[in-house]
């Protein structure tokens, strides 16, 4: 609190002054934009909140977007080229707004280490090992080691080489080892303006988790092609706790909830801001995950998807032709469904993963087409019609992920404090509680299929269902370890899933030498086709020679 006080009064103080030293100035000299401080003058706590809210919305963007239709969580019924589809040819992503929250953050490191802020110095690094980690996720080779040095001036600055994706991922480890020392003093040592922080209300034990866990997910990351190295890595982390603490709590995760007050600040299906409504009815629930979550008999799935509003029944009693609602239930016979798939649960029903090219018109829908309201459909939760809400937070690293990745080292055989099965059922025990299911925990360990099995298979699956909101990370594992086992439907422009987001065609032009040089290091596969190395389904360094996911 005494930090915070000490960072009020000088903003204070300021204020005090703009008011004094405007009173003495004419109205020509009021012209001047006062926002317009150059970069030596620029204040850390400004620059924290820009970074921390626009990593996380567009960390959250693009996992309930087009990342959830990837690993089968939702299907779109409009609109669903690029989610259902994998329609992905020249790029459904540009990387430009993640440099540009890098500068943005590299700015904050360069003002933050003048000014002798370490709580800044290190947030600053843990920001930028978390973007430029997703980056490389995403794209492959990536600028890094030349990157956000423009102001050098120089060919070598302003067209910067695609490092190698092992040493960005070795790089950013790096990094998060010096900011898990900077941030190792006690809280009330560090000048922090608790607002600012987004993340921990300027809580620096939990930055410093935050660190330690984002450099255990990358360890796993890379384990197929450096296994050596990840596993010295995670052993390392593991056997110095107090020098190297990690996430094991829910309170001690990684989000980011929404203000709720505009389009730009609330959760992206949101009916509030959308007149239209659109962005929440286009969205449904993949028949894929709703499936398996029954069979599971998941506690979650109530929290996450909207049970369908008019449930269908084919009679074989009916007369032909019967087609009629009664007491909320459509009752059809069975000439009415010949030749169509139809799905009769009572409760939920998901749209099949890339199951056609008009899938707004799936299980009978009466009014299928852009505007389509699909009775016979499970939605997703009203929760998420809503701006803002205590399950709407952009999830950076959550509690379960830690302990699934815990779980999956032990299953490999490295030196960990605990067995396989304890990080297992920690991991599903933190994910309930995380979405208010912890009292179901004892019935739902004992559900086949859910009870431990010590397979690599199982503790990916429940990781994939624990990740619902956070595909992004789905997808990554998925590709890594081939699990869950996902197919492509056959409306999918390809038989197998995407494995890479392809390079946009203006960094192609713009820095051509580089990124075709990047290009080069990039391994076609059968599924390449006519995009070649740039193709979604050819593969970077990270999946070359493990014969991962396919």
């Amino acid at each position: 609190m005494k930090n915070k006080l000490i960072y009020l009064k000088q903003y204070i103080i300021v204020f005090g002054l703009t008011l004094t030293l405007v009173g003495c100035k004419d109205l020509t000299e009021l012209n001047v934009n006062p926002n317009n401080i150059s970069e030596k003058d620029a204040n850390p706590n400004l620059l924290l909140p820009t970074v921390l809210s626009g990593a996380a919305s567009k960390y959250n963007d693009l996992s309930f977007g087009d990342m959830s239709g990837v690993v089968q969580y939702t299907q779109l019924d409009a609109w669903f080229g690029a989610h259902n589809d994998y329609e992905w040819t020249g790029g459904i992503l540009s990387w430009e707004g993640y440099y540009g929250y890098l500068r943005d953050n590299e700015l904050m490191l360069r003002r933050s280490q003048e000014l002798g802020l370490d709580f800044h110095h290190g947030v600053s690094l843990v920001m930028r090992a978390y973007l430029f980690g997703l980056i490389t996720d995403l794209w492959g080779d990536a600028p890094y080691t030349d990157a956000l040095k423009a102001d050098l001036g120089g060919a070598q600055y302003n067209f910067p080489k695609f490092d190698r994706q092992d040493v960005i991922y070795k790089g950013i480890i790096e990094e998060l080892k010096q900011a898990n020392a900077i941030l190792s003093k006690p809280n009330g040592t560090y000048d922090v303006l608790a607002g600012a922080d987004l993340y921990f209300n300027g809580d620096v034990s939990k930055w410093r988790r935050f660190a330690n866990s984002l450099a255990l997910r990358y360890y796993m990351r890379i384990a197929d092609k450096e296994a050596t190295f990840a596993k010295q890595g995670i052993e390392h982390i593991l056997v110095n706790p107090n020098e190297f603490p990690l996430i094991t709590s829910v309170d001690q995760e990684v989000t980011m909830g929404f203000i709720g007050s505009n389009s730009g600040d609330s959760w992206p299906s949101n009916a509030i801001f959308d007149a239209s409504g659109s962005n929440f009815r286009r969205v449904k629930m993949c028949a894929t995950f709703v499936d398996r979550l029954q069979e599971l008999r998941d506690p979650r799935l109530s929290v996450w998807a909207k049970r369908v509003e008019i449930p269908i029944e084919v009679r074989a009693s009916e007369p032909p032709n019967t087609d009629k609602i009664v007491n909320g239930t459509r009752i059809v016979s069975p000439d009415v469904v010949q030749g169509i798939p139809v799905d009769t649960d009572p409760n939920y029903v998901g749209l099949p993963a890339s199951g056609s090219k008009n899938p707004s018109a799936y299980n009978l829908n009466p009014t299928p087409g852009q505007t389509s309201m699909n009775p016979h459909v499970s939605y997703l939760n009203d929760i998420y019609r809503q701006a803002k809400g205590p399950l709407l937070k952009a999830r950076l690293l959550a509690a379960s992920e830690v302990a699934f990745i815990l779980a999956e080292a032990a299953w490999k055989g490295w030196a960990t404090p605990e067995g396989t099965k304890a990080y297992y059922d920690r991991a599903i025990h933190l994910s309930l509680e995380s979405w208010g299911k912890a009292a179901d925990y004892t019935s739902y360990m004992q559900q086949p299929g859910v009870a431990f099995a010590n397979t690599q298979a199982q503790i990916m699956e429940q990781k994939w269902i624990s990740n619902w909101s956070t595909a992004t990370q789905a997808w990554f594992d998925y590709r890594r370890t081939g699990y869950p086992q996902l197919k492509a439907g056959p409306a999918a422009i390809r038989t197998e899933l995407p494995l890479r987001i392809p390079y946009m065609q203006n960094e192609m032009t713009v820095n051509q030498k580089n990124a075709e040089e990047a290009l080069s290091r990039i391994e076609k596969t059968a599924h390449s086709q006519a995009d070649k190395e740039n193709s979604a389904w050819s593969k970077p360094w990270l999946l070359q020679g493990t014969g991962k996911p396919w």
